[in-house]
């Protein structure tokens, strides 16, 4: 069974920094790209930043580029979103995603969520 726990979020003020992370297990990730996504209240989901397991850089949305981080630790099946200079847009509840083709999203966590007040 396919699991994606994340963890990490809460509040903080706006010029802060958080952690996200999201543990990954029941089966092999190797050539999985991994996502985190966003979504605010009354907003659509919305893409943040994504990296591939089996290496390579990650890229992230213009939104959040210079601001976010995207890595992960291939030992501990973890990804992380280091997250500074948060703004009250930032504010949702954060997703991670597990993708085996690049686009499409087969597997999500459960979401944490991300308060950043002014």
């Amino acid at each position: 069974q396919v699991q994606l726990v994340e963890s990490g979020g809460g509040l903080v003020q706006a010029g802060g920094s958080l952690r996200l992370s999201c543990v990954a297990s029941g089966r092999t990730f190797s050539g999985y790209t991994m996502g985190w996504f966003r979504q605010a209240p009354g907003k659509e989901r919305e893409f943040v930043a994504a990296i591939s397991w089996s290496g390579g850089r990650g890229y992230s949305a213009d939104s959040v580029k210079g601001r976010f981080t995207i890595s992960k630790d291939n030992v501990k099946s973890t990804v992380y979103l280091q997250m500074n200079s948060l703004k009250p847009e930032d504010t949702a509840v954060y997703y991670c995603a597990a993708s085996q083709t690049g686009r499409s999203y087969n597997y999500w966590g459960q979401g944490t969520q991300v308060t950043v007040s002014p």
